[in-house]
């Protein structure tokens, strides 16, 4: 995937390790790369067959009994990009091979069950890319900073959501998670910008305000999450997400590389291809009407 702009694997450099801080890395970067948005988005659009390609084996590989499948997790800010990433990132995929799910405030059906109860139905099935469009961990995000649940149960969910996350991933669930770590100043113009625009007025929550006000709380709930639960079959990759272009090509090279540790495989035909040939070739003078 590389070329002269992109001279670091993307991944790897986004992806936390020990000792990541969030108060470390700074959401206007763009690691790993030397591109601008020009040619940020010119590599959007040339990788986009590539991981087309990709998701096409991968779910054809599941026809034969293959297991894998991949769950792509976006946590972040309002106004720091997760519908941008769902529209330039995977809008081009195969829709047969794609789950989106956009988790909103749990019904009161959902807040009947334990925190997990609605999020189990939508784990992509064998062959599919499941996308969720926030998550489990808004139970121990904004749950914790509103303090809508009790510390006690908040502690528990940490070591609910390792349980889920390693039982997926033994059922052959690879799981990317994403923090896309917008800088409260550019949220500031991105909310602005859509109070300017009355067709973007639909976007605007003023909810909003209220959680910029309790920025620090979110951030401090962020690290904890990502340390309480990042693991090598559960990683978390922590994307600056101020330039729109740079955080789309680095979800995209972040999501094209576990597909390619996947390594899916067009199956073996299961019948005579030969013999399909011809008894294909036996049909050709067909004609209707």
């Amino acid at each position: 995937m590389a070329n002269e702009f992109w001279d670091s694997d993307v991944a790897t450099l986004l992806r936390v390790g020990e000792g990541c801080t969030l108060s470390g890395i700074d959401p206007g970067s763009t690691p790993g790369t030397t591109a601008n948005k020009k040619a940020g988005q010119a590599e959007l659009a040339a990788a986009a067959h590539e991981l087309r390609e990709l998701q096409e084996r991968l779910f054809a590989q599941s026809r034969a009994g293959a297991p894998d499948r991949v769950l792509v997790v976006l946590q972040a800010m309002d106004a720091a990009g997760k519908g941008g990433i769902v529209n330039h990132v995977f809008a081009q995929l195969e829709p047969h091979g794609l789950e989106l799910t956009a988790f909103k405030s749990p019904t009161e059906e959902e807040l009947s069950h334990d925190f997990l109860w609605r999020i189990e139905p939508r784990v992509p099935g064998p062959g599919v890319i499941g996308l969720f469009d926030r998550s489990h961990y808004e139970d121990v995000l904004i749950q914790r900073v509103r303090s809508f649940a009790p510390a006690e149960e908040i502690e528990r969910r940490y070591g609910a959501i390792t349980a889920f996350e390693q039982r997926l991933a033994d059922e052959g669930v690879h799981i990317v998670k994403v923090m896309l770590h917008v800088s409260p100043q550019e949220q500031a113009e991105r909310l602005s910008d859509r109070l300017a625009d009355p067709a973007k007025h639909w976007k605007y929550n003023p909810g909003d305000v209220d959680e910029r006000k309790l920025w620090p709380a979110y951030m401090e709930a962020f690290q904890t999450a990502i340390d309480r639960s990042n693991a090598p079959h559960a990683p978390w990759y922590v994307v600056p997400a101020n330039s729109k272009w740079y955080a789309r090509v680095a979800v995209q090279r972040i999501v094209i590389g576990e597909l390619e540790r996947i390594n899916p495989q067009w199956p073996a035909a299961d019948f005579d291809v030969v013999a399909e040939q011809a008894r294909l070739a036996e049909t050709s003078e067909l004609r209707w009407p």
